[in-house]
């Protein structure tokens, strides 16, 4: 019995739930909005693609990393992956947890605990605690594991390093991986510092740009193909493709992809004013305009004529500056973006009265990749300048991703 039809991309589907504690927080909000104009044919999600994938769930012991975006569209809707297989009869026996945990209640950075998910009964094992890669124990019992996650394409958004770990698990228990693609709302452009290896971390395991254009599943098959995976091993890797997608595709996300990421602004955003998260900056948390806007307290007023009080709210539950009027922009009619922009990091700090609050120690390196980028930043070069100094990188980059595009 089919359980999906296609994504009409003339359709506008608003589904909003909010509820509140007390008044002080607001629960998740999950946001369909209408597909682009620009995008002529109808993009398919290898989720809906279930006569793709089912066959290779036929009497296996199946593990599911998913999160809220894990979803299947339907004419109504949509539906999650994992109910959708449970009602369908396909063994599910575990659900792996990321950031922000598997119904995404969880803050950026907060740990996310095991549990028993309320719906299906099935046990949730986190990869965002004390464990970020599967252990043996955690995938006994399976004999493939499905990884449906939604993406950014943004380095330091960590849902990349989570596939990096369980591909790596999987390789090592000779565990096959079926990863279901779908589209990367900033896939049409590269850009950025890329990592070096050095200053690897969770918020970025390899040598990868900022910005790197490519979807997941894409992102995938160069983990295994240039040994970056740990000790050199592959993955038994299946990449489920997107149907009608290109990297030109202007496409909204139809869930937002995590708590702090509400809209396409903010996501076309997040590349740039992500890099506050390393410093004392606030970047619109604690508002309804996440990644949207920046400011601070101890920045010069007299330099801004906007103004905002971040408080604690669904998915921040204290973010920087609680409580104190921060002087910065507000950037939410931006359109989308072609690069890394760093006129605003560089605005705040050439504006913060004190410098010695602006960076955080190792925080920012680890969102740069590198610690030349508050250098520079600190010496007072043009944003010119600091951009030329990535391109050899960028270039490098750019021919390694031509290997494993899978879209025009």
């Amino acid at each position: 019995m089919p359980i999906l039809s296609i994504f009409k991309s003339t359709v506008l589907l608003l589904v909003l739930v909010i509820s509140s504690c007390k008044g002080q927080q607001k629960e998740a909000k999950s946001l369909l909005m209408e597909t682009s104009q620009d995008t002529i044919l109808e993009i398919k999600v290898a989720a809906n693609r279930t006569e793709k994938y089912l066959p290779m769930l036929q009497e296996k012991r199946v593990g599911i990393v998913a999160n809220p975006t894990s979803v299947i569209f339907t004419e109504n809707g949509y539906t999650h992956l994992v109910d959708s297989l449970v009602s369908l009869n396909v063994d599910v026996k575990k659900v792996f947890a990321p950031e922000h945990g598997f119904r995404g209640q969880a803050d950026a950075g907060e740990h996310v605990k095991d549990g028993v998910d309320t719906k299906t009964g099935l046990p949730i094992i986190s990869l965002y605690g004390k464990n970020r890669k599967p252990s043996q124990e955690a995938l006994d019992g399976l004999d493939v594991v499905i990884f449906d996650i939604q993406d950014v394409g943004v380095r330091f958004y960590t849902y990349i390093a989570t596939l990096q770990l369980v591909m790596e698990a999987c390789a090592e228990h000779n565990i096959p991986i079926i990863v279901l693609d779908r589209p990367n709302p900033n896939g049409h452009y590269v850009d950025g510092p890329t990592m070096m290896r050095e200053h690897a971390s969770f918020l970025g395991m390899t040598p990868i740009p900022l910005v790197y254009g490519m979807t997941i599943g894409e992102y995938a098959q160069m983990l295994n193909g240039e040994g970056w995976l740990e000790n050199g091993i592959q993955a038994d890797l299946t990449v489920v493709e997107l149907e009608n997608y290109t990297h030109d595709s202007e496409y909204h996300l139809p869930i937002r992809p995590s708590p702090n990421l509400p809209n396409a602004i903010s996501i076309a955003l997040y590349p740039s004013l992500g890099l506050f998260e390393g410093t004392n900056v606030n970047a619109g948390r604690g508002t309804e305009y996440q990644f949207q806007r920046y400011g601070a307290s101890f920045m010069d007023s007299t330099k801004y004529d906007f103004s905002y009080v971040p408080e604690p709210n669904f998915g921040s539950k204290h973010p920087k500056e609680e409580g104190k009027t921060c002087f910065g922009k507000d950037l939410s009619q931006s359109e989308r973006m072609h690069e890394v922009s760093l006129k605003w990091v560089m605005d705040a700090y050439q504006n913060t009265v004190d410098k010695s609050k602006f960076f955080l120690t190792s925080g920012f390196t680890r969102h740069a990749g590198t610690p030349l980028l508050q250098q520079q930043i600190e010496a007072g070069l043009s944003e010119e300048a600091i951009k030329a100094t990535w391109q050899e990188d960028l270039e490098t980059f750019k021919k390694i991703r031509g290997k494993y595009l899978i879209y025009d």
